[in-house]
């Protein structure tokens, strides 16, 4: 099948039923589904390929209750989703919210596995806090399969890369138990355009939109938005530099405002660093914003503790790579800089991120910022640490013979340093962590090695030469922003909707208000609004309601 993919800015028509800006998973299944219900549709995206953060990360959705986790045997039902949740986030979100939540994310699944190209599998991942009621022991992530591009010649191209992640499925990867990928399976994906994880998610709904006719521009950003008589009058920039285009409804679909550092100093509450797409500047928030929106939860992040170098580079801008599975695996540990350890390692990376941001009450400035992931050579030898080579230091890793002298090459205390090892290799021998029980649960152990024995999150750290790398707060995103009703519908200060105007994805405050219960909750929040949001312009809009 051969397809022509963007639309030309000469070729934009002067009006649509709905513009959507982003061009991430939250606006493409807003899209999908607005076109199914027989709506023009135009989806622009400011960056010159497509994808946004979808495209940069893993792709995982966590959708309790979901059918295809029921197909694969797996227990669950609305009732434990809904007392999971409200363990997970009872304190902040209200009943109804959950019940929505519970009840709309299945149903948003159900209708990509139908109607899309979407191609998804249930993972055996364990919910974050298996302590509580309603827990699942895997099934409510869902894992993309890999997607073949060949049926849309081009289409790999258009999409954003990951900064960092492998050519694997996050099945695949889990299975790896931490070590290096396969390199013949990598080049032959690479060399036929298939895509994983959060590409493999774009590149099967950007198939789903090319199905329906829905047009795509890139390199146009957004302008200005302004109330017209019968919707919105969207102003074009970029490619598109002078273009307007008329709107009955807008999805913001943007992103959230991670990389834009005026922002940041606004809402949040301690230096992130960002590992998302850099084109989030939070231009979605400030159209909504100045369309009279309201804001709820600006200073909530989806946190990740993050190892960035200077060669980290992510559209030229200095960025990172997730730290957590590195900190999981045994051999290493996580220190202050007083050498000592301040959480559980294995701990899930979003409740992990808020320790490095605890301030010290003496002296007022973050405790465990900055931090060190320190290892010894054994772990070396068995594991990429940030993407390097099993069995080779990077240039960027500190390193010494002794603990000591490592202490004192990378700034952290020698002698807090040596203790803290000296401790933790005590524990590592009997396979118990006694001070902060790292291993101890099935999700700790989830990303640890299984071959390594009795504990899989746990081992001495005894060979030298020792390493120590920098590891920092970082995000996903942010998950504050435009606040909405349960149909994505954006609300001003009096809580009323804005005619014609929805959000969903990072761009509007998240669902769980800056809680994530399992795996997959960023996309998991995003999916789900944007399908209501489609539900809702379909009954509003569709000439067949």
């Amino acid at each position: 099948m051969s397809t022509s993919i963007l639309t030309r800015p000469e070729k934009l028509a002067s009006e649509y039923d709905v513009v959507v800006i982003g061009s991430g998973a939250a606006g493409l299944v807003a899209a999908v589904r607005a076109a199914d219900a027989g709506l023009s549709v135009l989806v622009v995206e400011k960056a010159a390929l497509l994808g946004g953060t979808t495209a940069a990360g893993g792709g995982v959705m966590w959708a309790p209750n979901n059918h295809l986790a029921k197909a694969a045997g797996y227990q669950d039902s609305h009732a434990d989703g809904v007392a999971y949740l409200s363990e997970a986030a009872g304190h902040v979100m209200a009943a109804e919210e959950i019940d929505w939540y519970v009840g709309i994310a299945p149903r948003a699944v159900d209708y990509l596995n139908r109607n899309t190209k979407v191609s998804m599998t249930p993972i055996a991942r364990p919910d974050y806090h298996m302590e509580w009621k309603g827990s699942a022991n895997g099934g409510r992530g869902l894992d993309n399969n890999a997607f073949d591009p060949q049926d849309y010649p081009g289409l790999s191209e258009l999409i954003r890369q990951s900064s960092y992640f492998p050519l694997l499925t996050m099945t695949e990867r889990d299975e790896l138990n931490g070590r290096a990928a396969d390199p013949s399976l990598l080049e032959h994906r690479a060399s036929t355009g298939i895509r994983t994880m959060g590409g493999a998610l774009v590149g099967s709904l950007l198939a789903s939109t090319l199905d329906r006719d829905v047009q795509i521009a890139v390199s146009t950003p957004v302008q200005e938005l302004q109330p017209a008589d019968a919707g919105w009058k969207v102003s074009l920039g970029g490619a598109a530099a002078g273009a307007h285009v008329a709107a009955t409804a807008v999805v913001l679909a943007s992103g959230g405002f991670e990389w834009n550092s005026r922002l940041r100093n606004a809402f949040l509450p301690f230096p992130v660093t960002p590992i998302s797409a850099p084109s989030n500047e939070g231009d979605g928030l400030e159209l909504g914003l100045k369309a009279g929106a309201a804001v709820e939860d600006m200073s909530a992040v989806w946190g990740v503790p993050v190892i960035s170098t200077a060669a980290h580079q992510y559209d030229g801008q200095r960025s990172g790579r997730m730290g957590n599975v590195e900190m999981t695996l045994p051999g290493s540990i996580t220190v202050n800089s007083d050498g000592k350890r301040f959480v559980n390692e294995a701990l899930n990376y979003h409740d992990a991120s808020r320790v490095f941001a605890s301030i010290n009450p003496h002296t007022g400035r973050q405790q465990n910022s900055p931090a060190w992931l320190v290892f010894d050579s054994h772990y070396l030898a068995k594991y990429p640490v940030a993407g390097s080579t099993p069995g080779k230091p990077a240039e960027w890793m500190a390193s010494a013979p002794s603990v000591e002298l490592l202490a004192s090459e990378a700034g952290i205390n020698p002698a807090g340093l040596v203790s803290t090892v000296t401790k933790f290799n005590a524990d590592a021998a009997l396979g118990m962590d006694t001070e902060f029980g790292r291993g101890a649960t099935p999700q700790d152990r989830f990303l640890g090695d299984a071959g390594n024995t009795p504990n899989p999150c746990l081992a001495p750290l005894a060979a030298g030469p020792f390493y120590a790398v920098p590891i920092h707060a970082g995000v996903l995103g942010t998950s504050g922003g435009l606040a909405t009703d349960f149909n994505g519908r954006v609300l001003d200060r009096r809580q009323q909707p804005i005619p014609g105007l929805y959000a969903a994805g990072n761009v509007s405050a998240g669902v769980f208000r800056n809680n994530y219960p399992g795996g997959g909750a960023t996309l998991g929040s995003a999916i789900t609004r944007a399908f209501a949001v489609g539900e809702d312009l379909a009954a509003r809009l569709s000439p067949t309601s």
